[in-house]
């Protein structure tokens, strides 16, 4: 059994591509920013099925959402294999991760999984309670991006605690840059990034033994 209680299902070939196509439609409703657009039903009808067969896929909301969130998470799994170069200096390794999120923060997964973000509950208890399998896939994006963090920095002795602090400031950070950028902007953004850049540096590098 899943998390929500729905029996787990192993799908056909056909059944597999009727589940990459909905959570693709998935993707791409919710990337729109159409507040509405967070609607499972919508979103069955987006792509010309049956509430039900959304169902039989998912489960139910919290499992369609769940689903998403996995899906983005994968499509980025790669990406995040290049702050492992243990050839690179402290200096390179921390501008790699502020220029991939700059980049990253624009696209179709991101923009989509903004949007749900904002029709989820705020508060952590609600959010567990009303989409819990939704929840736990956030949890383990959170877990996932300070792994990511530690493995980067793993190899150069600084300080295991700031490493953890920098990985809670930079998704924030990069989120308040790539609005500005979207937003449009008197603010010369490239030096942002290099101020943001050279801070953590100086921050990391004050700790290395």
């Amino acid at each position: 059994m899943t998390d929500a209680g729905v029996s787990e299902r192993r799908p056909n070939r056909r059944g597999e591509a009727t589940r990459e196509n909905m959570l693709k439609a998935a993707v791409k409703a919710l990337a729109s920013g159409d507040p509405g657009a967070v609607s499972a039903n919508k979103i069955a009808r987006d792509i010309g099925a049956t509430w039900g067969a959304v169902k039989y896929q998912f489960g139910d909301n919290d499992g369609l959402w769940a689903a998403v969130l996995h899906h983005t998470a994968e499509r980025r799994a790669d990406t995040m294999l290049t702050f492992t170069d243990t050839s690179a200096p402290l200096r390179q390794r921390v501008a790699d991760i502020i220029d991939t999120l700059y980049d990253g923060l624009t696209s179709t997964d991101s923009r989509a999984i903004e949007n749900l973000r904002a029709a989820l509950p705020r508060d952590h208890a609600e959010l567990e309670q009303l989409y819990p399998r939704t929840a736990a896939e956030l949890s383990s994006w959170g877990r996932g991006w300070l792994a990511t963090c530690q493995n980067a920095f793993a190899d150069l002795d600084v300080d295991p605690e700031r490493v953890a602090e920098v990985a809670e400031l930079i998704p924030g950070a990069m989120r308040g840059i790539t609005s500005e950028r979207q937003l449009g902007t008197y603010a010369d953004l490239d030096k942002a990034r290099r101020g943001l850049t050279n801070s953590i540096v100086a921050y990391l590098e004050g700790s290395r033994r």
